[in-house]
């Protein structure tokens, strides 16, 4: 009786496993996938990460016994390969620039059974794109509603999509039509504790390297102070009620 617990490709070998194309944002992160199943008897010695520059590819990442190599400039303190997971050479590139466009080329060489070598590589086109700021959404810090009760520590986060950096304006609308004051220049709008006074209606503003700046929705954020508790006292002859005042 034979029992097979994983089934191969006719070759035997490891198979590579990667997208034709990747899209990332101008000036974000980018994750290149690169992948493939181990199996036994096979020892990964090598591997490579290639661009394509003028139609000839350039190598730009090394991983071999001696370690990790980072082999063009342009490339150091952006470029990292997993190695974490086994099965795992995907490339995570920072900051990506307009003129990281291009091919790319995941190249494994693994040692066989037999002792003899194999290669296998993926061609993986990475795109960039800029991206306009999107209308940023306003959400409360830890899950609270825009009610809360004075002395609490509470945030409104302001957050868009977009190519980054993204720069953010808090505005509190004043009641007598006037315009909008201006009340912070971040994402998060911290409020440490909260007061009856910062009750009003908010709104944020994103403006991104793309595109026009965009406005959130107004909300109404409302500080209620604490309701005095009601004591009661009960005496012989009365029931006297005690009100803190």
């Amino acid at each position: 009786m034979s029992v097979f617990f994983l089934c191969c490709p006719s070759s035997g070998h490891p198979i590579l496993e990667a997208p034709e194309s990747v899209t990332g944002t101008w000036k974000g992160d980018v994750n290149i996938p690169c992948t493939f199943a181990p199996l036994k008897g096979y020892t990964q010695v090598l591997v490579k990460w290639l661009v394509r520059r003028d139609s000839d590819p350039i190598t730009i990442f090394l991983r071999d016994s001696s370690g990790d190599h980072i082999q063009q400039a342009k490339y150091r303190g952006r470029l990292h390969i997993n190695r974490e997971v086994l099965g795992d050479v995907s490339l995570q590139l920072k900051t990506l620039e307009m003129d990281d466009r291009s091919h790319y080329t995941c190249e494994v060489t693994w040692q066989t059974p037999n002792g003899n070598q194999v290669v296998r590589d993926k061609i993986i086109e990475l795109r960039v794109q800029k991206v306009p700021v999107s209308k940023p959404t306003v959400t409360t810090g830890n899950g609270y509603g825009f009610t809360v009760l004075q002395g609490m520590r509470i945030s409104l986060q302001c957050q868009a999509q977009g190519s980054p950096p993204i720069s953010y304006v808090w505005y509190k609308e004043q009641t007598n039509n006037s315009e909008p004051i201006k009340v912070a220049t971040l994402s998060t709008l911290l409020f440490k504790p909260a007061v009856l006074v910062n009750s009003g209606s908010y709104f944020c503003t994103a403006k991104g390297r793309v595109g026009s700046e965009q406005r959130s929705n107004i909300v109404k954020f409302v500080v209620k102070g604490e309701q005095p508790s009601l004591l009661v006292s009960i005496s012989m002859d009365n029931l006297i009620l005690d009100i803190p005042q």
